[in-house]
């Protein structure tokens, strides 16, 4: 498509920076980019979102009709499955015409008095981006502890509220996770504080209701810059945890709630490679591990008494061919959930002995997950369920007598969707080096597949991150207007188990890319589309791995998209004091190391851009990202201007006001979704 416009072609200026580690030399043009506070930095981001502007401006009413098409199918006036935690009935609940939630509590009955803990609706009013997490209620239900974001880098400052009376408390705690676990006191709290420069989850500490943050205590301090620090409280409430995990290894120790003075026991030494989570029942730490080479992770139990890994007993052993994902500890039952070629599977295991078995799952690609459930005492498990064609269930199932309720199912309105008027399947493709990849596929029965069938493509491929075959309604768009939409499962997730994972990072990572590569030249050869139709689409680790398809086979797609992209690999690893980065070397490896370095480097897109054609891309990113820095994006796409030798469309669009979640509120991130769609639908000359 050819672009006229009058507005000028972005070009940032060059101030070449000497990059030089192992006896090699990078030259960085545009490193001077990284300088936040620099206004020529602004100056050049605004340039890029006017030129943007400028260029899809006639896609602007579509965007607004996009819009207004996916809030439509979307319940304004929604709420959650209620569920029971200690004496109250928890509620999560929109009002039309509101774009954030209330949270409300109703005391033994649903038939009582709603009790409003907070509406972010009032406390957004001012903020141009505003979140809250991490709602903890104290022990006697009078007090409730939450963080709170208005910035958008995930540091949150944790708040206290007096329940009884709807005061906030002075108490104000900064730079936080926002998450607080209250000991049995109901004065005492325990929190995670995040280094300011390196936003790391570093030191859990102890505040004293109604004192100053400066006086708060260090109760542990994790000196290991590899490592995150978390605090939670067991489900059986008996004791409070504190975790420390890194992308190979775990550790844990422990205090009885209701003694916040002790000092904490560790329950297993950290040992390299050794991964593990625990949950408590009955005098007894669960604990979920990979010990013994167990790959797909096998469940093993330890008295509280006696918690080393010496003393750790089998409860189900590690299988080949299932990853135990997650338990489920309920008075009478374990539930466990297993993924095994793929697929969810819920197991149910009656302590006693007398029941163990599965819930029943009937499609070739569905999502299955447990969903809140904090009752301990109960004979129900609330799950969900969903699949590319079905939209959401929430359930409860009867442990004892195995019949099934259903507690909400997802409405889609706006319109006559039928599930019936949907078909998904699930196809192979095949490696480079011989594996299968399982990608899930949907699209409208009445799509002819063709040369001629728009297809995007979808993956993230890190972090043992499995994208599940889940319902959209936004999707909807795509479909209606006869996309099919595919999730390709390559390696570098865990939906083929742990050892799919493990085959897709470090010095295994171009496997990712690769197989993504693979997937999409098997839906060319196989007639579900074309290069002149495919579109590809990643956000994040997924945002790498569109550079490098861009970089490696740019023939293939018509065009791409990117959101907050990760991008400049080699720079950001070798930069400690930047978010994530030292808790990230056994994910991609660490740089510092030669052998690292030559291969990151190998595949960094940033540092591979060549002279060659490349497909249309559009690139998103916000300002105040702190999970990918605004600079990466800014500096690939100026690289990419100078380099490429195609007339195809190239945009950055940088929110000034967000973060790496988006925008806040309800329906905004909408607004972002119909920009990306308009985008690929304008490609394909469709305008309505």
């Amino acid at each position: 498509m050819k672009l006229e416009s009058k507005i000028k072609v972005p070009v940032a200026k060059r101030i070449p920076k000497k990059l030089e580690i192992h006896n090699d030399t990078r030259i960085d043009n545009y490193f001077w980019l990284n300088e936040r506070e620099n206004p020529e930095v602004v100056d050049y981001l605004n340039q890029e979102n006017d030129y943007y502007e400028s260029l899809t401006a006639h896609t602007k009413d579509f965007q607004k009709s996009l819009f207004e098409e996916m809030k439509g199918r979307i319940k304004e006036d929604d709420a959650s499955v209620p569920y029971k935690h200690n004496g109250y009935w928890y509620i999560t609940r929109y009002e039309k015409g509101k774009g954030y939630p209330i949270y409300s509590r109703k005391k033994d009955s649903l038939e009582a008095t709603e009790e409003i803990l907070m509406d972010c609706n009032i406390e957004a009013e001012n903020h141009d981006y505003y979140k809250v997490r991490g709602l903890s209620i104290s022990p006697d239900n009078k007090l409730m502890a939450f963080g709170e974001d208005t910035v958008s880098r995930r540091q949150y400052t944790i708040r206290i509220k007096n329940l009884e009376t709807g005061e906030i408390l002075e108490d104000s705690i900064e730079n936080t996770t926002g998450s607080g676990t209250w000991a049995n006191d109901n004065k005492t709290l325990f929190y995670t504080k995040k280094d300011p420069e390196t936003l790391r989850s570093y030191q859990i500490k102890k505040h004293y209701l109604g004192t100053n943050e400066k006086a708060d205590i260090i109760v542990y301090e994790e000196a290991d810059e590899t490592f995150d620090t978390f605090v939670y409280r067991t489900k059986s409430e008996k004791f409070i945890v504190i975790g420390n995990s890194a992308t190979l290894t775990s550790e844990y120790r422990f205090i009885d709630a209701d003694q916040p003075e002790a000092d904490f026991n560790i329950l297993q030494e950290r040992i390299r490679g050794l991964e593990y989570g625990i949950d408590h029942y009955n005098g007894h730490f669960y604990i979920l591990t990979n010990a013994d080479e167990a790959v797909n992770f096998k469940l093993m139990k330890a008295s509280e008494t006696d918690t080393g890994i010496a003393s750790w007993v089998p409860i189900i052993d590690h299988r080949e061919d299932t990853l135990i994902e997650d338990i489920d500890v309920f008075k009478d039952f374990l539930v466990v959930t297993e993924r095994n070629d793929g697929l969810t599977k819920i197991r149910i295991k009656a302590w006693d002995g007398s029941q163990d078995y599965y819930l029943p799952f009937g499609n070739e690609t569905y999502m299955a997950y447990s969903s809140i459930n904090m009752d301990f005492d109960t004979q129900w498990f609330r799950y969900g369920y969903s699949s590319l064609t079905t939209p959401t269930s929430i359930l409860e199932f009867d442990m004892q007598t195995q019949k099934t309720k259903v507690l909400k199912e997802q409405e889609v309105l706006g319109g006559d969707f039928s599930k019936e008027n949907y078909t998904s399947e699930r196809i192979w493709a095949t490696a480079d080096d011989g594996k299968k990849i399982p990608m899930s596929v949907v699209y409208r029965k009445d799509t002819v597949l063709n040369e001629n069938t728009p297809l995007l493509q979808y993956a993230y491929g890190s972090y043992g991150h499995t994208i599940d075959p889940y319902f959209s309604t936004t999707r909807l768009s795509l479909l209606d207007r006869g996309f099919v939409y595919v999730i390709a499962h390559i390696r570098g997730g865990e939906y083929l188990g742990r050892p799919w994972y493990d085959d897709g990072k470090m010095l295994q990572k171009k496997n990712t890319f690769s197989d993504f590569i693979s997937c999409s030249k098997h839906l060319i050869a196989n007639n579900y589309t074309s290069a002149a139709h495919l579109y590809a689409m990643g956000g994040s680790a997924g945002g790498l791995l569109m550079g490098v398809i861009m970089n490696e086979a740019p023939e293939l797609y018509k065009g791409i998209l990117a959101a907050v992209p990760f991008v400049d690999v080699v720079t950001t690893m070798l930069d400690d004091t930047i978010p994530l980065t030292t808790g990230e070397y056994d994910e991609w490896g660490n740089p510092n190391d030669e052998t690292y370095y030559h291969y990151i480097k190998s595949y960094s897109p940033y540092d591979n851009v060549k002279a060659q054609d490349y497909p249309n891309v559009l690139i998103t990113t916000g300002f105040h990202d702190s999970q990918v820095q605004y600079w990466e994006p800014a500096k690939w796409i100026a690289r990419l201007r100078a380099h490429k030798t195609d007339n195809n469309q190239l945009f950055l669009q940088t929110n000034m006001e967000t973060g790496h979640g988006g925008a806040s509120g309800r329906f905004e991130a909408l607004k972002e979704l119909a920009q990306e769609y308009a985008f690929v639908f304008d490609l394909e000359g469709i305008s309505v």
